[in-house]
């Protein structure tokens, strides 16, 4: 089994270089100090099958217009029932180009692009496409996948997937950057006659690596914008975010949680896979003690059979309160 990489000696600087960004997602979700929200797909809270389009594009809208930051939508190549987990069942590029041309401000984010089953090249052409039809509004969460099924399937050695990540991390950066570029690795070689177009607004696209991705947290720090978590007990997220700020500086910290908004604003918390059903009181608290940690983004994933309803309370009472 590999073990995380460390940073290489050419990593030094690139903390610096990258600490900020033009990219207008990357802006609307990191740069206020407060903690800032958004949800993903299926907003509609069917993850087995089709949602119904017209009703993610109206759940869309109706989360951009009241003030949520951000819409995340999930990389899942195939459906495996084990998992019972389809994600928003199209296929993510095509996906958020259609948001976009749905929305106007709101960033719009993966979480996450498996790199380790997409080809590079394909990946870097496919994001900067969607980072230009929304106007940069792109921010890239990027995996290095947990679905054992799909490695074969895709003619992958999973215990390969963390130096296949760092080759697509590297790649993608090169030919985002570099006009009619020279570069190689398994997936190919460019030797200065072929270039990726088109480029990204601003350059380059925000990547925010997904749990450890088979990597140091050091590794991350370096090659990553930001880091992409999912939910955690809070001490455990104290420390975590207390060690990413010792190792990325002011990099943000994001985390996904999957809320249910009990109907008695007073109720206490019980437990879900990766998150809480509560009343809009104990979230309030909750969220706020996590933006005293230092979190900068959470990523919701509501419960609840009317979504609509959902988020216009948790608008209401969590966000506008905080």
């Amino acid at each position: 089994m590999e073990r995380p990489a460390a940073p290489g000696p050419d990593d030094s600087d690139y903390r610096e270089r990258e600490s900020d960004h033009e990219n207008r997602g990357y802006r609307r979700l990191f740069a206020d100090d407060g903690l800032t929200f958004g949800t993903g797909f299926p907003l509609t809270g069917t993850s087995q099958q089709r949602p119904e389009i017209d009703d993610e594009l109206r759940l869309a809208k109706h989360a951009e217009s009241l003030g949520f930051d951000g819409l995340w939508a999930r990389d899942v190549p195939t459906y495996w029932p084990k998992f019972r987990d389809a994600g928003q069942t199209f296929d993510t590029w095509p996906w958020l180009s259609h948001v976009a041309a749905h929305t106007e401000d709101i960033a719009l984010g993966t979480a996450s692009i498996v790199l380790t089953l997409r080809h590079p090249l394909h990946v870097a052409k496919s994001a900067a496409t969607v980072d230009q039809l929304s106007d940069g509004r792109l921010v890239l969460g990027v995996a290095s996948g947990d679905r054992d099924p799909e490695y074969p399937a895709f003619g992958v050695d999973r215990d390969e997937r963390g130096e296949l990540f760092r080759e697509s991390v590297d790649t993608l950066r090169t030919v985002w950057r570099e006009e009619y570029p020279e570069h190689e690795g398994r997936w190919g070689s460019l030797d200065g006659d072929l270039d990726v177009v088109p480029k990204p607004t601003a350059g380059t696209i925000p990547l925010l690596p997904t749990g450890h991705a088979r990597q140091s947290r050091e590794w991350i720090a370096d090659h990553g914008d930001g880091w992409l978590f999912y939910q955690l007990p809070e001490r455990t997220l104290e420390s975590y975010i207390a060690d990413w700020r010792e190792a990325a500086g002011e990099k943000p910290f994001a985390i996904a949680v999957q809320v249910e908004l009990a109907a008695d604003p007073s109720a206490e918390p019980e437990h879900l896979h990766l998150g809480f059903r509560a009343g809009t009181e104990w979230f309030r608290e909750y969220f706020g003690r996590l933006e005293e940690l230092g979190l900068d983004h959470v990523i919701v994933g509501f419960r609840n059979d009317d979504c609509e309803a959902a988020l216009s309370t948790f608008a209401d009472e969590i966000i506008g309160e905080l």
